[in-house]
């Protein structure tokens, strides 16, 4: 009777408290945003992540890897926001190595990198739709280093990308997503989600709602066009296209690039019976940046979220040619969050009411082909030559027809009218044709008169994201308490220098590493003048800050880096430069084993030491630019002009030496200049191309397996390579097959591991060990040695041919460079019309492992500041407190000798 007493009164407290935690639960929605990391993606993030956890819980976070942003970059940038905003504990997840079998069968772990159509086993693919994107200046590069900012201004956590360690976007997705109901938040292309939902039908009944960025329904105004010699009171009008993809309007006027990046995807997403609501560029193209927010937001910078998304709105400003800015810039994912976040608020609010925008139900499709359909001519790999065409798609359905295949597709373009493609356009049509999806048709005003901000949705963002609640703990500099921004550079004033060098590099890890050892060779023997580098090879762009931590770490922040050509010779495109073609470096990996790890240094770049010097998008008049920014000083120069300022700084009659180590995109571009710019070099050491003897000795051109005989540097420029090993200039080369004699992991790891320990032998074996060990524990890794051979030319540089017992001959040789991928980069033997080169033909590999390794521990010329790790307990401790390396050097040496003294002492006293 008193169990049965005691069980009423606990049901009877379940059933009184029941509603108090079930309202308290149901009002937290659980997110899960998809971002691309462009500007107004991390805009997004951080309204996001001011708002109260209490309803609005941000859960994780996955990387759109395949638009606007590489993924080591964007991971590493996610990581340091969240660090900055105190959020480590929300998920990150990006790339993954599984693929898509030719029969449809979609692998665990497909990493997003390749659109859905163009997916096979790997990461390496072609760039149909991505394209479109800007590569270098106002694109990727800018978008990677957030126009230079991320690196000065983020804070760095424990948190970071590590080669197999790293969540992917599917883990992450499906964890999220089991865990409970999920609003799911997509503001990149739907490449990931898509992914998710076609693999784990099962869990779509755990998505609540879609809440997406893209597309153009009804709208013709792209860019927010005014009449010329308009007033500053225009508004946005129509300017006659739907789209945004301003590089592609000769083909394609239809689609928006969040769409566009993967048309295939954003159909499976929008037809997936989830609810949707689309905020398009119908809604956003009628908040575009005004004066008068400007001016407000310069203003209103209390948190350091704030000062952080205002630096980076100003850049864009100041670095937009012609007065566009506000007319063409507007406020896309940050306003389809704060839609979706007002929407979210209200229960049962099945038309949408938020304080942000008008909303609206639209009956659309997504375009993924273009009429006729049925047709099968090349472009449709989900129809061209199969008898069931992949995943079941209908022969004659709606994505049989012809599929875009490049910017100016021949199909699409139409001479003097508008393109005719519509991939990735959102239509809107009548009856079963399409879904009925809530729209947002047009941003509310301000519901305040008397206010300057016009669009009630700039008062929100302004007010969250400088409300103290939730805001950023700290960035870079206030993240030390005693944080110096200072600069290493050596005194070379009394001392003879030897002989000039430039290294022109691609940012493998190899390179690196050929790096460390041009450093560690004395100045009086090798003067290494500058460095420029190439992003035609193993890393993009921005990974150029990993070149300017390095020199840091080496106490030579004197020595300039100039950034080269982000496009192989005759691939960018003639009509907007800034995007071009991939027919070469597609066959590098975009995850594992590719430009994952080679702009990561393989999860060990944010070991360096942190250089005040990096990659800004500061520019003034005086280099072509629209105005001058904020510290015109910081712009980064370019490869060419780094060269001429080597060129007009030698002494009369000095010459130069080239080190080059990836594809000789910048060689050949100095090469093609003027007489004064090639006159000065003494010769040219190139580490690259491969000599077939028999037939039967392979070259290295991963993912093309028609090309079984040309080296990669080669293939990765064929143009160039011809173009330079055509030329008058004294060129070396150190073939592939030279290479392969000094790629022994073991025995370099050995030489290392015996020999003292300096901090940059350190670095180097970590590097190599981590290779090693990634080689041996995933396929995706089998081609690490090609980055061990790397190193030879350095030391070979470093005139230790006569220890290595270096042998060479002369060969008289051609490259090729047809255009057809089964033969670009192979070198051949012509003894009547080849260039006259000297080949090395033999090293001796012991001799070689015990250089190097002696060379990188020798205490002469070593690290000024060893790690980032050392740099943070220097900036941890008052200047009077502080060791520098070189004490604890001479502390260590002193302990050493101790016992010595004291055995001394004892037996001769």
């Amino acid at each position: 009777m008193l169990f049965l007493e005691f069980l009423h009164k606990i049901l009877f407290l379940i059933f009184i408290f029941m509603p108090t935690f079930y309202n308290r639960v149901e009002g937290v929605h659980q997110i899960l945003l998809d971002t691309d990391m462009d500007t107004d993606d991390f805009f997004a993030l951080l309204y996001i992540l001011k708002l109260n956890r209490s309803e609005m819980d941000l859960k994780a976070i996955t990387i759109s890897t395949n638009a606007w942003s590489d993924a080591g970059h964007a991971v590493n940038q996610v990581y340091d926001m969240l660090y900055m905003m105190g959020r480590d504990d929300i998920a990150v997840g990006v790339g993954g190595e599984g693929g898509i079998l030719p029969n449809g069968t979609i692998m665990p772990n497909v990493g997003g990198y390749i659109p859905i159509i163009d997916q096979g086993d790997g990461t390496a693919g072609y760039c149909r739709y991505r394209q479109a994107v800007p590569i270098g200046r106002g694109g990727r590069l800018d978008i990677d280093s957030n126009y230079g900012f991320r690196k000065s201004f983020l804070p760095q956590g424990k948190r970071q990308y590590s080669p197999l360690r790293q969540p992917t976007a599917q883990q992450v997705m499906i964890k999220t997503i089991s865990s409970g109901p999920t609003v799911v938040f997509l503001i990149g292309a739907h490449t990931n989600f898509a992914l998710f939902l076609l693999s784990n039908p099962h869990l779509k009944k755990n998505v609540e709602h879609i809440y997406i960025m893209g597309g153009g329904v009804r709208l013709q105004n792209s860019t927010g066009c005014c009449p010329k010699n308009s007033t500053s009171s225009c508004q946005p009008r129509p300017c006659g296209d739907y789209g945004n993809v301003f590089t592609a309007y000769s083909s394609n006027p239809y689609a928006e690039y969040n769409f566009f990046m993967d048309p295939f995807a954003a159909y499976q997403v929008i037809n997936s019976g989830i609810p949707v609501t689309l905020v398009p560029l119908d809604a956003t193209n009628t908040i575009p940046i005004t004066e008068e927010f400007f001016g407000t937001f310069e203003k209103n910078q209390h948190t350091y979220e704030a000062q952080y998304c205002f630096k980076s709105l100003k850049i864009i400003r100041d670095t937009l040619f012609g007065d566009q800015f506000y007319t063409s810039y507007f406020m896309w994912d940050s306003f389809m969050s704060g839609v979706a976040t007002s929407i979210m608020k209200k229960r049962q609010n099945h038309q949408g009411e938020n304080e942000f925008a008008e909303m609206e139900y639209i009956n659309i499709t997504v375009v993924t082909s273009n009429m006729p359909y049925g047709i099968s001519d090349g472009s449709n790999p989900f129809i061209d030559g199969r008898t069931t065409p992949k995943f079941n798609l209908e022969k004659t359905g709606v994505h049989s027809g012809h599929v875009h295949t490049r910017l100016h597709d021949p199909f699409c373009v139409i001479k003097n009218g508008r393109g005719k493609c519509q991939d990735g356009y959102t239509e809107e049509v009548v009856g079963h044709r399409g879904v009925p999806v809530r729209v947002a048709v047009r941003a509310k005003p301000n519901q305040n008169p008397k206010s300057t901000l016009d669009r009630e949705f700039f008062v929100s963002f302004l007010d969250i994201l400088n409300q103290r609640e939730n805001s950023g703990l700290f960035n870079f500099s206030t993240q030390f308490p005693h944080y110096s921004r200072k600069l290493h550079k050596p005194d070379l004033r009394s001392k003879k220098l030897g002989k000039n060098v430039v290294f022109d590099m691609d940012m493998s890890a190899g390179d690196f590493i050929a790096l460390i050892y041009l450093l560690k060779l004395p100045v009086k023997e090798i003067n290494l003048k500058a460095i420029i580098v190439s992003p035609t090879g193993w890393a993009n762009a921005a990974t150029i800050d990993s070149v300017y931590d390095l020199l840091h770490m080496m106490g030579r922040d004197d020595i300039p880096v100039g950034l080269g050509e982000v496009s192989a010779m005759n691939q960018s495109d003639p009509v907007f430069s800034a995007v071009g073609d991939c027919k070469y470096n597609k066959v590098i990996p975009q995850g594992s084993g590719g430009f994952l790890d080679s702009d990561t240094l393989y999860g060990l770049s944010r070991s360096l030491p942190r250089s005040p010097r990096r990659y800004t998008a500061e520019n003034s008049v005086k280099f072509g630019a629209p105005r001058d920014t904020d510290h015109p000083e910081l712009r980064q120069p370019l490869a060419l002009e780094v060269w001429d300022s080597v060129v007009k700084s030698l002494d009369p009659g000095s010459k130069v030496t080239i080190l080059t180590n990836g594809p000789l995109t910048n060689i050949a571009k100095i090469v093609l200049a003027d007489k004064n710019m090639t006159n000065v070099i003494k010769d040219i050491v190139v580490v690259g191309g491969h000599i077939n003897h028999d037939k039967t000795d392979k070259g290295n051109v991963i993912n093309v397996p028609s090309n079984k005989f040309a080296e990669l540097n080669m293939f990765l420029d064929p143009l160039a390579a011809k173009t330079v090993l055509s030329s008058e200039l004294n060129i070396t080369l150190i073939p592939l097959g030279a290479q392969r004699k000094v790629s022994a992991f073991p025995r370099i790891l050995k030489r290392l591991h015996i020999t003292k320990q300096t901090p940059e032998a350190i670095f180097a074996k970590r590097l190599l060990s981590r290779l090693r060990s990634l080689k041996k524990t995933h396929p995706r890794y089998k081609h690490m040695d090609i980055f061990l051979g790397e190193i030879l030319g350095a030391v070979i540089l470093g005139g230790e041919s006569s220890v290595l017992n270096s042998t060479f001959e002369v060969k008289n040789i051609k490259v090729n460079a047809t255009g057809y991928e089964s033969v670009d980069g192979q070198i051949i033997i012509d003894e009547k019309q080849g260039k006259s080169v000297k080949v090395l033909e033999n090293v001796d590999p012991l001799a070689y492992y015990n250089v190097f390794a002696n060379r990188v521990n020798d205490e002469k010329q070593s690290a000024v500041v060893g790690s980032f790790d050392e740099q943070r307990r220097l900036w941890s401790t008052p200047s009077n407190r502080q060791w520098r390396i070189q004490d604890l050097r001479i502390v260590g040496a002193f302990i050493c000798f101790i016992p010595i003294f004291i055995y001394f002492l004892y037996n001769y006293t």
